[in-house]
């Protein structure tokens, strides 16, 4: 065997190299030579990434080549996915390959494949459909995104989602009307398809082009004004959404003249979908707050409010406090909460953006008012706080009508711009009257001008009682209303003539009757009656889902009917009964106990039914109604929301 070194370097690559030890051993080669010798023994990796770094395009890109452009998109013109519905038969090869190379997260899945059905018993259809992404002409997401995480690229019409952007809000996926970006709870933020597009930059295919072993999704370059004229004609997937609502790019084609009954396999199915009970929360307290200081600013032209006056201080820190609470439980909904700043950054396009400006600024305006009632003389109002309560009630209104559109541009029906109004509208009242009462009656007892103002109205009639006894010849005398407040004579008719007490407990007991009938006729008759309309009104409005039953045709608000009516049955008995309850039946018990002929109630009894009215009023609006959604088919969520 030749060993020379000229040996050993040229021998064929077939042939192992000595290594170094084996060369010393033999001592036949110097130690350069030795180490030049071992180099020729490549592991396979090694090997492969020689094969492939000696080659201009992936290994695979003879087998999908024909499935990409060849010319990049021009003007007018943007990337688009192509799937054949004819080759695709269910296998998820695509969702497979897109969730491994993609590296996503247990669970988390880019793209789904879902199951249409139809056709007649003598001529069965049954076709998949693979769907992801559909890169809209305009997209929803992008323009709902608070902070500007998504961006269409100008070039390719891919829309891109900002990761290290994102805050976690979830409003992309209720916008979406088709499902599209996923949430990801471990890392707090959304994440969704962008076609590969670090791929596609080299020329090499999508994860799920890639992988498809039928062939049946493809790239293709589609004219803009292609897409419109498509959109025009309704020439989607059966049971999908409108596509004019966000233009979708994707193309289904087939050979096949496709059933008028095909539809989605879970099209006749109702899910509930976890409530995001910090949205429910913040949506339903901002309405109270708003309804709280309205209604306080309201008041100020009723003839005889002089209870609700010296209260001021006390109702606009309530009012105030369940402002802040509303906004603070708003926070709890992100993903990334430390990034909250950024979710003023879309206002150009997202009511959300816009619905958290309105708040902020109403919650400044609104501690700035509430500092000064305290300030102020109690039952006086300057003209500066005057315009101060417009800014505040000016501004909360604002942001209702943001929280209204923020779910009115995601089209879903049951979220319509009427409907979602009426219910936001009548929850501001009912939130807002029920704070009225229940702020006054706990706090009147211990509010000292009124106490006094009562106290010398007793102390009056106490005075009185002998002379009338003398005069009149009998034990009531006429008395008239507290001197702090100016009623009219039908007013004042509703104060009883109370009679000198025999002991300290009967006159705790007048004074607390008199507090809470000078209440009632200081103000409190016109908050109930206002309360007991919007509730019955609310429960109206909310009952009017049900006669959607009747339809034949299943239309998104007779699923939500019966989602309401099924699984959600619990959660709409008991909503209704805390509207009945907290809105009806307490507001006419308190008329009744306001009125002359009835007998003093006990401090107790005033607190509870103060309290019960409140608490019945808030948790009837906080129980959500559902409402489902209707993506692609294959996964589709049906929501509950406020």
């Amino acid at each position: 065997m030749n060993l020379s070194p000229t040996a050993i370097i040229n021998e064929p690559s077939s042939a192992a190299p000595p290594t170094y030890d084996k060369a010393r051993k033999l001592g036949t080669i110097e130690l350069v030579e030795a180490l030049l010798a071992e180099q020729q023994d490549l592991s396979a990796v090694e090997r492969f990434s020689q094969r492939h770094a000696t080659t201009d395009e992936p290994s695979q890109a003879k087998y999908y080549r024909s499935l990409l452009p060849a010319p990049p998109p021009g003007p007018g013109q943007q990337y688009a996915f192509e799937v054949d519905l004819d080759r695709c038969s269910g296998c998820k090869a695509c969702v497979t390959a897109c969730h491994t190379l993609n590296g996503l997260d247990e669970h988390e899945t880019w793209r789904d494949v879902g199951l249409l059905h139809g056709g007649t018993p003598e001529l069965p259809i049954l076709q998949h459909a693979t769907t992801a992404c559909h890169h809209c002409l305009e997209p929803a997401c992008m323009t709902a995104c608070p902070v500007r995480a998504y961006e269409k690229d100008p070039e390719t019409g891919i829309v891109k989602h900002l990761d290290d952007q994102c805050i976690g809000c979830q409003y992309c996926v209720f916008a979406c009307p088709y499902d599209v970006p996923k949430y990801n709870p471990r890392r707090g933020i959304v994440r969704k398809c962008d076609m590969c597009s670090d791929r596609l930059a080299v020329g090499e295919a999508p994860a799920c082009v890639q992988a498809c072993p039928h062939e049946a999704i493809r790239i293709t370059v589609v004219g803009q004004q292609d897409v419109v004229a498509n959109c025009e004609t309704n020439s989607f997937l059966p049971g999908a959404p409108e596509p004019t609502i966000t233009f979708p790019t994707t193309n289904y084609k087939t050979a096949r003249p496709l059933p008028r009954n095909l539809l989605p396999a879970d099209y006749y199915s109702v899910k509930r979908e976890h409530a995001h009970w910090p949205l429910i929360v913040m949506l339903v307290l901002t309405q109270l707050s708003v309804g709280a200081f309205l209604v306080e600013l309201a008041m100020r032209r009723v003839p005889g409010s002089g209870v609700l006056a010296a209260l001021r201080p006390i109702h606009s820190t309530s009012a105030l406090l369940f402002g802040l609470l509303a906004l603070a439980a708003s926070v709890l909904h992100l993903g990334r909460p430390r990034y909250a700043f950024r979710a003023i950054l879309g206002l150009r396009t997202s009511w959300l953006s816009r619905e958290i400006l309105a708040f902020g600024l109403f919650a400044a305006a609104a501690v700035v008012y509430a500092a000064s009632t305290w300030w102020s003389n109690p039952g006086e109002a300057s003209a500066g706080d005057t315009l101060l309560a417009f800014a505040v009630v000016g501004l909360g209104l604002a942001g209702v009508f943001c929280s209204v559109m923020v779910y009115a541009v995601t089209r879903r029906a049951f979220w319509n711009v009427a409907a979602t109004s009426a219910k936001f509208l009548l929850t501001m009242f009912i939130l807002g009257t029920a704070t009225a009462l229940s702020t006054s009656f706990l706090n009147t007892a211990r509010l000292h001008a009124v106490v006094v103002e009562t106290e010398r109205w007793l102390g009056q009639s106490r005075a009185a009682d002998a002379d009338s006894q003398t005069e009149l010849g009998r034990g009531d005398a006429p008395v008239a209303p507290p001197t702090g407040a100016s009623l009219d004579g039908s007013t004042r008719s509703q104060f009883p003539s109370p009679t000198r007490p025999a002991s300290a407990p009967a006159t705790e007991t007048r004074l607390i009757s008199a507090r809470v009938r000078y209440s009632m006729a200081d103000y409190g008759r016109q908050v109930c009656v206002v309360l007991i309309a919007s509730m019955a009104v609310k429960l109206l409005v909310e009952a009017s889902v049900f006669r959607h039953l009747r339809q034949k045709q299943a239309s998104p608000l007779r699923r939500s009917a019966l989602l309401m009516l099924g699984e959600l049955a619990a959660v709409t008995k008991s909503r209704f009964i805390c509207g009945f309850v907290g809105g009806i039946a307490l507001p006419v018990l308190l008329l009744q106990i306001g009125s002359p002929t009835s007998g003093p109630p006990s401090d107790l009894f005033i607190g509870l039914v103060a309290s019960t009215l409140f608490a019945a009023c808030l948790a009837g609006e906080l129980l959500g109604d559902g409402a489902p959604v209707v993506p692609l088919p294959g996964h589709r969520r049906d929501r509950v929301c406020s």
